[in-house]
């Protein structure tokens, strides 16, 4: 994490850092941990409950004519269809999961990166692009494992408006007419997407905030947070894309019969681009973008407020 003193921020040279400068201080403690997972966690959450609407209709968007080529519904028409048929309380189907979901998911996904720069700086005594790639790739690939349970719950329930068994009761019916296992369904795609999302958004961030430090007159504070966040936010909406329309598909076999049973996020991919078109890999990608974005923007901005408040330093 780049240090809050922008002075010192301005004399380092952008994708390195100064281990022994920055670190030596760098301790770890019962309340620093709780400060440092739990406004990551908060952050997440915040942005997801904000967001929420944009990621149900993103999720019906990936579920379109499933095995099929055809038109697409937009997200304008997708919107008013929704709310007219499955009313206004429909944009919220799943929340439940998806805010505890975004605190545990969140909390290590953002929580986790921190401790993965910071061992890399020990090891090669800087940290450059590459290395922000990979601690981001590390702590998303791990964070989406722990917590994959949820998502599957979370879009199942997002597709399923009459569902009337809640949050606890679903998990129990997947977990006993599909096995424990189905609850890790889309595992493999999830982490792939966790791990290109994190490393895009944090490593992006992270760089954009030394570049613009360095080269324009920006300091510590909203407006560098705000632009960076806004460039994170679009370049991980570019890389994750097709990776996230895969993992819904797998999450959702169970509603995907007509296009037979995926085997692996590679097959899903070919199968889709087979029956559907190349394009087809996009399917909701303004809805991520519309959602993507200001959820990174929102996340990161509120964690920077957070951490300032708790003592921590800026990421």
């Amino acid at each position: 994490m780049a240090d809050a003193t922008t002075s010192s921020s301005k004399s380092r040279s952008p994708g390195s850092t100064n281990v022994d400068e920055k670190h030596r201080t760098w301790s770890v403690s019962p309340s620093t941990v709780v400060y440092h997972f739990g406004t990551s966690g908060i952050s997440v959450a915040a942005a997801t409950g904000i967001t929420h609407p944009l990621d149900v209709l993103k999720v019906r968007l990936q579920m379109q004519l499933v095995g099929q080529r055809g038109p697409l519904l937009g997200m304008g028409q997708l919107f008013i269809q929704v709310v007219k048929n499955e009313g206004p309380g429909s944009l919220y189907l799943g929340v439940t999961p998806a805010l505890t979901r975004s605190i545990l998911y969140g909390g290590l996904r953002l929580g986790l990166y921190e401790p993965s720069k910071y061992v890399s700086e020990q090891v090669f005594g800087c940290t450059n692009i590459f290395v922000k790639i990979a601690s981001g790739a590390f702590s998303g690939a791990v964070s989406t494992t722990l917590t994959n349970p949820i998502e599957v719950l979370k879009v199942r329930l997002q597709m399923n408006p009459k569902m009337n068994r809640g949050a606890f009761g679903e998990m129990r019916s997947i977990a006993a007419e599909e096995g424990v296992k189905a609850l890790w369904k889309g595992v493999g795609p999830a982490m792939t997407r966790a791990a290109a999302l994190t490393a895009s958004q944090l490593a992006t961030y992270d760089e954009s905030k030394q570049l613009l430090i360095k080269w324009t007159p920006l300091e510590e504070g909203f407006y560098l947070h705000l632009i960076s966040s806004t460039i994170a936010g679009i370049l991980s909406t570019l890389v994750t894309a097709p990776v996230d329309m895969i993992k819904t598909r797998l999450m959702l076999q169970r509603e995907s019969k007509i296009a037979g049973i995926y085997r692996s996020g590679f097959h899903c991919a070919y199968k889709v681009m087979a029956t559907e078109g190349p394009k087809a890999l996009y399917k909701g990608g303004f809805a991520i973008f519309a959602r993507l974005g200001p959820q990174t923007t929102i996340t990161f901005i509120l964690c920077e407020k957070l951490r300032k408040m708790v003592g921590l330093d800026a990421i």
